[in-house]
């Protein structure tokens, strides 16, 4: 065994940063070695179970509409990459069985044109046209990286616009999106002097057809140090804007609305109105309304309005200086309770929010300039996570609702919001991928260090959710971000895990979002500590209510999460038999110069300041000492260009050296998700089951 070696001057393993040949077959060798250690007949049955699921065709299919159509991008066994389809409006509507499913009408086939192109290519949205929806802007990904190349393409014909005038955006961060037919705004990586430091575009463009990209007028430029600079158009009929973003850092964006026609006149100045509205509030427009979310308190004419509240104020009052006057409060939280989600109506807004990490739904409807907000009450089951969605947000209150329990497969229904509430029509299901029987869900409350109340929830047996006969526990978490991790269905989990008699659990802890701003903000910079001992609360609380015993728990978390994996392994060693760390965040010294780890310094500290005084005390890559450590298991991505697949690395290496039972995956495709398509992502998670089926105790 080898002491812990304090890297803060020195980095032995640096070198596995770089993305190498050599680096690469290092990767590889002990990938092999991992999947040779836990292949054989478990790893190939798990294998073959996962396929069948991500490959079924019979998934609940969920449709945007756009016109008189609803689009899909679907994805079975025979189409791995995906295809992008389309079919009638009133078709998808009346679709309620599998008798019942409507022709579609198939417009880019992601799988031919990987073929045709020589290219990995993965699906990453399409944008049509408003209002003719005759052409779309379509977003690829190589090997499903962040970085991406934006082509326009013609539905007509089905083909992409090749002529010299068609509007494509090269490969690198950034986005592009409509105007007009003959004009998009674009942000990207225009050359020197282009993207901030991490890594996103430092400015956008007004790109008109036929026009040289370099020559498109600049209208908003932000800073080196900025995390990302970005805009959109509002086509919303009579209230159209050009409105663009400066994020200055992680939890801080200046808005303005843009003139957009001195933008389109030559050698003129843009002109820009800034919304003059907290910068750390999200603040989205609808119609002639600014809708802010408040992320920390904002007093104005000595009246406070709390963090994590829903305010609306006319677009007018924004744009000048609001006064007490034009605030209409559209939610408040609680102590217990928080705001989760928004979505625009043709008549209001539709907000969901969370009182003690369980949902709640309002409208809040606007006529004459005034707002009225009313709780609605959909049959929904217990412990279920809803998403509401516009089916079109220009013309009508109609809503998609979809709702997934830990146990309950996805369901859609299509519904209208009225002041008197939400009637809901259930159009269909997805399918049952596992077996649930005598499987419960309950929700439980850990004490942290502080004495904090942590809630959880658990899946499992009922004897073992009871404490009458422990089993096997996976224990997920996050913290991070003003990120809620809430129920839903796993199938995958499900069949590989909870079918078998074992326990999910699914930790809220601080640093999430499950209790508005003031959650997130408990666990940022030097407090992130307090995340880590309320996941290791809860990983003591499963043990001493006889659901769980140290040897048969396990953790497991990606990227943020993988970090909490990490400090799991290095400060908690004793409460885990086993660790899974997913694409993680492990290096704090060197992640701010690592691909996007500039734009996480609000959230973690600048490790080149003082501020490396506490971050190093968390850094689980300068934390490893003489164990004992539990078996852990370190997955990631060559093509991650996120969290970088150093991080990974070098932490692998450095327990291998130091002697610790340690295994090791690099997948070369899939971005940050770890897989770029069915194959990868059934072998990935085939290999963590299989490896928690051999090192934790039965």
């Amino acid at each position: 065994m080898t002491s812990h070696l304090d890297l803060e001057d020195t980095d032995p393993y640096i070198h596995l940063e770089n993305l190498s040949d050599e680096n690469m077959a290092w990767a590889n060798n002990f990938s092999d070695q991992t999947l040779s250690r836990f292949g054989g007949a478990g790893f190939i049955e798990r294998q073959q179970q996962l396929d069948e699921i991500l490959s079924a065709k019979d998934h609940l299919i969920v449709a945007s509409k756009r016109g008189d159509y609803a689009y899909n991008f679907y994805i079975d066994g025979d189409h791995p990459r995906g295809l992008w389809r389309r079919t009638s409006f009133d078709s998808y509507i009346a679709y309620v069985s599998p008798e019942t499913e409507p022709d579609w009408e198939i417009l880019l086939d992601i799988d031919a044109l990987c073929e045709e192109e020589n290219t990995s290519w993965v699906f990453g949205g399409a944008q049509l046209l408003f209002p003719t929806y005759d052409r779309a802007l379509i977003s690829l990904h190589p090997g499903g990286s962040d970085t991406n190349v934006v082509r326009e393409f013609d539905l007509p014909s089905k083909t992409f616009v090749t002529e010299d005038h068609a509007f494509i955006k090269p490969n690198s961060k950034g986005s592009m999106s409509w105007v007009d037919r003959d004009t998009v705004v674009i942000s990207a990586d225009f050359g020197p002097n282009s993207l901030t430091a991490s890594g996103y575009p430092l400015s956008v463009r007004l790109w008109s057809r036929g026009q040289k990209l370099a020559q498109a007028p600049e209208f908003i430029r932000g800073e080196y140090d900025d995390v990302i600079v970005g805009a959109y158009y509002d086509h919303t009929p009579g209230y159209e804007k050009l409105v663009a973003r400066r994020a200055t850092d992680f939890r801080t964006d200046r808005l303005w609305d843009v003139d957009i026609d001195s933008v389109r006149q030559a050698d003129a100045q843009p002109l820009l109105r800034e919304f003059n509205l907290p910068g750390s509030a999200i603040v989205s427009t609808l119609r002639d309304w600014a809708i802010a979310e408040l992320r920390y308190p904002w007093e104005l004419d000595g009246i406070t309005y709390s963090a994590g509240s829903l305010l609306a104020i006319p677009s007018s009052a924004a744009l000048s200086k609001p006064t007490s006057n034009d605030i209409t409060v559209l939610y408040q939280p609680s102590e217990s309770s928080s705001l989760l989600s928004i979505a625009p109506v043709a008549s209001g807004i539709v907000f969901t929010s969370l009182d003690n990490v369980v949902q709640r739904f309002w409208f809040a409807s606007c006529t004459d300039s005034s707002w009225n907000v009313v709780e609605l009450h959909p049959d929904i089951p217990q412990y279920s996570t809803v998403n509401i969605a516009a089916v079109d947000s220009q013309t009508s209150d109609d809503v998609w609702v979809t709702a997934s329990g830990f146990l309950e497969p996805t369901t859609l229904f299509h519904g209208t919001v009225t002041e008197r509430g939400l009637s809901l029509t259930r159009l269909r299901q997805a399918p049952h991928r596992f077996n649930n029987a005598g499987l419960i869900v309950a929700q439980r409350w850990a004490t942290s260090n502080d004495g904090t109340k942590i809630p959880y929830f658990v899946v499992g047996p009922q004897k073992a959710i009871e404490g009458n006969q422990p089993t096997r526990t996976l224990l997920d978490g996050y913290g991070g971000f003003e990120v809620s991790r809430l129920p839903s269905y796993i199938s995958t989990y499900g069949k590989m895990w909870l079918e078998k008699g074992y326990v999910y659990a699914l930790s809220n802890i601080r640093g999430g979002g499950e209790f508005g701003p003031r959650w997130h903000q408990a666990a940022l910079r030097e407090n992130r500590h307090k995340a880590y001992e309320d996941h290791a609360a809860v990983a003591t609380d499963l043990v001493q209510a006889g659901i769980t015993t140290v040897p048969q728990l396990a953790a497991t978390g990606g990227s943020n999460g993988g970090m909490l994996m990490g400090n799991m392994y290095t400060t908690y060693p004793e409460r885990f038999g086993a660790i899974v760390c997913r694409v993680p965040l492990l290096d704090m010294k060197r992640f701010s110069h690592l691909l996007a780890g500039a734009s996480w310094m609000e959230e973690y500290g600048n490790p080149d300041t003082s501020d490396w005084d506490y971050l190093k005390a968390y850094s689980p890559y300068h934390n490893v000492r003489s164990g004992p450590y539990p078996p852990i298991l370190i997955t990631t991505s060559t093509r991650d260009d996120r969290v970088h697949p150093g991080h990974a690395r070098k932490f692998y290496q450095k327990l291998r050296d130091a002697g610790f039972e340690a295994y090791y995956h690099e997948n070369t495709e899939g971005g940050h998700a770890g897989a770029a398509d069915i194959k990868q992502t059934a072998l990935v998670m085939a290999l963590i089951f299989s490896y928690l089926d051999s090192v934790l105790a039965e």
